[in-house]
């Protein structure tokens, strides 16, 4: 990559290389209020849309799972419970704030015994090629520099016959939605951030990052250009959330 080579932070052009550490220091600020904001932001939607994430995992007990840009770790939770005792789940983020926070609170909810905490960038994973029967992310992706670096880090790390699930942010499609949800975003989510976790200009970004996340089409063909077969998504609350699947074989 070029010195020169610029990447969005929200709607900023910004060096290629500054764009994680000004994303570093988003969650370093939410971090505390990261799950309170959550539910306040979606109306406690996100919880319905990491359920059905789950739902299809098709993961059994005895298998191993990694939960990708996990943050506080409602899919890790989850993918621990199907995976069981005699299975294995790794909880990693970049982001060592938010780690320690799931963590914490993956260990208060008594979640613990077969979850592994692992620093790490989604874009240079530091596991072993085909190590996972699933991977997940949630709601990471957009914030990724190199996004098809990510995915193709992520479709390594599979074993044959595993499965990739991206959960995120994508485009409304129901009609007349789309005006309806960039009021929203832009008049009241900053407003809740500044009320609420102090910090209205984090979440000015996490509205304009949104935006500039790949359609749902877009990301449909990075997957396949990553080398993931069987791709196809599902639209969550008229496409405000789209849950991206895809294998390798």
């Amino acid at each position: 990559m070029s010195e020169d080579q610029t990447t969005d932070f929200g709607y900023q052009r910004v060096a290629w290389g500054e764009k994680a550490r000004r994303v570093r220091d988003v969650f370093d600020s939410v971090a505390d209020r990261y799950d309170l904001m959550n539910d306040l932001m979606s109306g406690g939607m996100h919880r319905l849309w990491k359920r059905f994430t789950l739902a299809l995992t098709g993961l059994r007990p005895g298998e191993r799972a990694l939960d990708v840009a996990g943050g506080t770790g409602d899919l890790a939770a989850g993918l621990a419970r199907q995976v069981g005792a005699r299975g294995r789940v790794i909880l990693s983020d970049i982001n060592a704030a938010m780690l320690e926070r799931g963590r914490d609170r993956l260990t208060d909810n008594g979640v613990f015994g077969n979850v592994d905490y692992v620093q790490a960038d989604a874009q240079r994973l530091p596991f072993r090629s085909e190590s996972f029967h699933c991977v997940t992310i949630g709601f990471g992706l957009r914030n990724v520099t190199d996004k098809p670096a990510a995915l193709a880090s992520m479709f390594r790390v599979l074993k044959p016959g595993g499965q990739l699930l991206v959960l995120e942010f994508s485009r409304p499609t129901v009609p007349g939605l789309k005006p309806l949800y960039d009021a929203y975003s832009f008049g009241v989510l900053p407003r809740i951030g500044k009320w609420v976790a102090h910090d209205e200009a984090s979440y000015r970004y996490l509205a304009e990052s949104i935006r500039m996340h790949p359609p749902q089409e877009q990301l449909l063909e990075m997957m396949r250009a990553a080398g993931l077969e069987g791709c196809r998504y599902h639209n969550l609350s008229g496409g405000i959330v789209a849950l991206h699947r895809g294998y390798k074989f």
